[in-house]
This record gives C-alpha cells, sequence and structure tokens, in this order.
C-alpha cells in the first residue's frame, strides 16, 4: 500500500469512529469543571469543599460535542430549508 492510501484510510477510520461516538454520546463531560458542574475549593483546615457553580455548563456537567453540535446545525439548515 503506498503512504498516502494508508493515511487516507487511517483519517477515514478516525473519523467515522468519532461520528459514531458523536451519535452514541453526543454530550461529553465539561472541559472546565471535569464533569462535576462546580469548582472545587480548599477551606483554611485544607479540606475540599464545593465552589461555585460552573458558567460555561449550568452547573449540569456536561457539553456537547463539536460534531454532534455541527450535525444540529446542518439538520436544522436543512429541515429550515425544505419547509
Amino acid at each position: 500500500m503506498t503512504p498516502a492510501l494508508l493515511a487516507s484510510a487511517l483519517l477515514l477510520s478516525v473519523t467515522l469512529g468519532y461520528v459514531s461516538l458523536c451519535a452514541a454520546s453526543p454530550f461529553g463531560d465539561c472541559r472546565k469543571c471535569g464533569g462535576w458542574g462546580f469548582a472545587t475549593k480548599t477551606d483554611r483546615k485544607g479540606r475540599t469543599k464545593r465552589g461555585r457553580d460552573c458558567r460555561r455548563c449550568k452547573a449540569t456537567g456536561k457539553r456537547i460535542r463539536i460534531g454532534r453540535h455541527l450535525y444540529n446545525v446542518a439538520a436544522r439548515l436543512h429541515r429550515d430549508g425544505t419547509r
């Protein structure tokens, strides 16, 4: 196999894997709070405690994946264009 063909096959497999991940699990953990939904703080004794709610995910701990967001935009555009 030529290197170009091998690279394109690898790229195709990675793309199909990401598409299947977005279809199976459209939401991932928030990158800011790590999926907790809030920031962790330490008190004066060094014990961890709950901090403020995460503003990015609105305290849900989840975010929509980029691929799923692009699919939703394309589906909405198609739906609105065919009405």
